[in-house]
């Protein structure tokens, strides 16, 4: 586990810091600031320095910076969760409620979100330091709510796509980022809930850390999806793929067919 984290560490750190800077330069360009994805790297640039401080000080159990460092990992990881509930929510209203959204998006609006997100994760925090079983349930029930909203801001998404004014290549990528938030949270952060649960042995244990650990790398494919086109891509490769197979078992059965008579 050491050796796991020393990698998605060094490799995640450098990584962050790139994606914040090409987040920063998409902000130059379109005018418009993903407030929400830009406090989600920054949670996860705080996971990673906070892996890198557990590491360096894992001789030194009892030691302040490793304590400190737990904690802002902690705070880290459940403001990474709220983010994500924040983007999945906002594009839900971009397709589903656009109206509503373009008159109240105004930069108060998210500043104050996100001053909420990074501060109900700091009191959860905190409350480990008063009663642990009660800081596990407080945790778990955090982590859990947003299984229900991913999956209704996704199927509510899904159901007014129709209906919706929003540019097909829009669409495409707004469910995209949906689909990708829900696939992140349920694949990395759904087993660290089952062992806050009460599931707790060797191999819950590694797994659920080694899934949290990996999570602020899988938030990275979020930028991804926020350039255009790379959903028209990816589905062009797929369509491209099916005809290549599709050509391949035609002349396969023509050639059969042929050697037959």
């Amino acid at each position: 586990m050491k050796v796991v984290a020393c990698i998605i560490s060094s490799i995640g750190l450098c990584l962050i810091l790139v994606a914040i800077y090409a987040v920063c330069s998409l902000v130059r360009k379109n005018h418009v600031a993903p407030i929400y994805v830009i406090n989600l790297l920054i949670s996860d640039l705080i996971q990673f320095c906070c892996l890198i401080i557990s590491v360096a000080e894992q001789k030194e159990s009892h030691s302040i910076t490793l304590k400190v460092g737990y904690f802002l990992y902690d705070v880290g990881l459940m403001a990474s969760v709220g983010f994500m509930v924040c983007v999945a929510l906002e594009r839900y209203l971009v397709i589903a409620r656009p109206l509503w959204y373009s008159f109240k998006r105004v930069i108060k609006t998210p500043v104050v979100v996100c001053v909420l997100v990074w501060i109900v994760p700091v009191f959860i925090s905190s409350t480990f330091w008063i009663n642990e079983n009660v800081s596990a349930i407080i945790s778990t029930t955090y982590l859990l709510l947003p299984l229900p909203l991913l999956i209704f801001f996704l199927g509510g998404t899904i159901r007014a796509l129709s209906a919706s004014r929003v540019p097909s290549d829009e669409k495409r990528r707004i469910v995209g980022i949906l689909v990708l938030v829900l696939l992140i949270y349920t694949l990395l952060f759904m087993p660290a809930v089952i062992w806050l649960s009460g599931v707790d042995n060797d191999i819950s244990t590694n797994l659920s850390f080694l899934f949290l650990q990996l999570s602020p790398l899988a938030d990275l494919f979020l930028y991804v999806f926020m350039r255009k086109g790379t959903i028209d891509k990816l589905l062009a490769s797929v369509c491209c793929c099916r005809m290549d197979s599709n050509v391949s078992s035609r002349m396969d059965s023509t050639y059969i067919s042929s050697s037959t008579v």
